[in-house]
C-alpha cells in the first residue's frame, strides 16, 4: 500500500512499538498520535514514523488524522476501565465509543482499510454473555467493526502477548524477587501466550493482503500454559522461584479486590479475576494465510534474563552499591 501513511492508534504501547517497527521495515510511513509525546520517545528514532500530540477521543482531531492516511490500525485497549453496567466508563470510552469514532472517521475520509485488535476469548454476541467487563466491551467494539461492511476490515484476537518490555513475564519475575510465597487466585487458568513479534507481523503483513479482508484471526502461541506454570517459569528466569499457592475463588476474589488499590506493578482487579474464569486458548492453529510459525515462550526467555540483569545492575548503581 504505497502513498499516504498508516495511522497507528495505540502505537506508543507495547504492541504498538513492535507494529511500528515492522511497518517501518516495510518502508511504510506511520503516524502515531499520543497525548504524551514522552511516552512515544522510543518511536522517535524510527525513520518513517511521525509522532503527534493529539487526543484521538476528540472527533475533530481524529478526523484530521484519518484524512491524511490510507489505512487505520487500532490497538487501543485498557485492562482497567472502572465498574459499571454492562461495563465501566473506561471500557466504554476505549473499547466502544472510540471504535465507533474510528469507523465514522474512516467513512467520512474515504479510508476503507481498517485493522482492529480485539482479544482472544471474544465471540459474537459476547457483549451480553462474557464474564468480564473487559471482554464484553471488547466484543461490543468488535461488533461495530464487523458490521461496517463498507470498510475493508480485519480483526485480530491475540492471546496474552509476551516479549521484552511486556507486563506479563517481567511482572512475574519482579514479583518473585520480593515475595517468598505467591498466593494466586485461579492459578489453573489457561493461556496460549503469543510472541509480540508474531502479532506485529500478522498485523503489518495483512495491510495489503486482500485475503484477510472481512476475516477474524485468532493469534496464539504454540503452547498452552496455566497461570501457575507461567509464574514458575518466570521464577526460574529470575533465579527466585517461589512456591505458588492456589486460592479458592472466594479468597481469589478478595485478593483481587484488595489488589485494586496496589501499586501499578502489582495491580489486579475483580474484573481481571472474572476474565480468568474462561480459558484464553485458541480454537486452532494460526490461519495459514498469515504465514506465521508461532514462537515458543522459551525461545524468547534469554532476552528476559538479560533485561532483568540490566535492571538489577541499574538498581544497584542507583543505590550506590
Amino acid at each position: 500500500m504505497a502513498g499516504r501513511p498508516v495511522l497507528l492508534l495505540g502505537g506508543s504501547g507495547f504492541i504498538g512499538r513492535h507494529v511500528a517497527a515492522r511497518l517501518v521495515a516495510q518502508a511504510r510511513h506511520v503516524i502515531v498520535p499520543t497525548r504524551n509525546r514522552e511516552r512515544a520517545r522510543a518511536l522517535l528514532t524510527l525513520p518513517t514514523v511521525q509522532v503527534f500530540e493529539a487526543d484521538v477521543h476528540d472527533d475533530a482531531q481524529l478526523a484530521s488524522l484519518v484524512r491524511s492516511t490510507d489505512a487505520v490500525i487500532n490497538l487501543v485497549g485498557v485492562l482497567d476501565g472502572g465498574r459499571g453496567s454492562p461495563w465501566g466508563p473506561g471500557f466504554e470510552r476505549a473499547h466502544v465509543k472510540l471504535v465507533s469514532r474510528i469507523v465514522e472517521a474512516a467513512r467520512a475520509a474515504g479510508v476503507r482499510r481498517l485493522l482492529h485488535v480485539s482479544a482472544l476469548g471474544v465471540r459474537e454476541g459476547g457483549e451480553q454473555t462474557l464474564p468480564s467487563m473487559y471482554l464484553r466491551s471488547k466484543a461490543a467494539g468488535e461488533r461495530i467493526v464487523r458490521e461496517a461492511a463498507d470498510l475493508q476490515w480485519t480483526v485480530f484476537r491475540p492471546s496474552v502477548v509476551f516479549g521484552l518490555g511486556d507486563s506479563l513475564i517481567e511482572r512475574f519475575m519482579a514479583l518473585q524477587r520480593w515475595l517468598p510465597v505467591i498466593p494466586l487466585g485461579r492459578a489453573d487458568a489457561r493461556f496460549q501466550p503469543v510472541w509480540v513479534g508474531d502479532v506485529a507481523r500478522a498485523i503489518a503483513d495483512s495491510l495489503d493482503a486482500q485475503i484477510t479482508v472481512h476475516r477474524c484471526y485468532e493469534l496464539a502461541g504454540p503452547e498452552v500454559w496455566s497461570l501457575r506454570e507461567l509464574i514458575r517459569f518466570a521464577g526460574e528466569l529470575s533465579g527466585f522461584r517461589r512456591r505458588v499457592v492456589g486460592l479458592p475463588d472466594s479468597l481469589g476474589r478478595l485478593q483481587a479486590m484488595l489488589l485494586e488499590f496496589a501499586p501499578a506493578a502489582l495491580r489486579m482487579s475483580r474484573d481481571n479475576f472474572a476474565t480468568l474464569s474462561i480459558d484464553n486458548v485458541a480454537e486452532g492453529a494460526i490461519a495459514p494465510e498469515l504465514r506465521i510459525e508461532p514462537t515458543p515462550l522459551a525461545a524468547v526467555a534469554p532476552s528476559y534474563l538479560d533485561e532483568h540483569e540490566l535492571r538489577l545492575a541499574e538498581e544497584r548503581r542507583r543505590a550506590g552499591h
